[in-house]
């Protein structure tokens, strides 16, 4: 609710990550990744993980990093 996100759309598993997708009042709709540290490898950067970080991904915390360091791997 802080975030501003109204509804729960759905909630997904994609293998090590859980998306959640949310809609807020504007009927924007924002999806979260949540799972380990490790999917966010990149000795490779897998071919999943790639598309969905060069879709358009947007980091809102990244205490140690790693996620800035796989998106510029990408």
């Amino acid at each position: 609710m802080e975030l501003g996100l109204c509804k729960l759309i759905r909630t997904q598993s994609w293998g090590p990550i859980t998306e959640r997708r949310y809609s807020t009042a504007s009927g924007l709709e924002v999806e979260m990744g949540i799972g380990p540290a490790t999917w966010a490898k990149t000795d490779p950067v897998d071919p999943g993980t790639r598309r969905v970080v060069t879709g358009g991904a947007r980091l809102l915390h990244d205490r140690t990093g790693i996620l800035a360091n796989l998106l510029a791997a990408c």
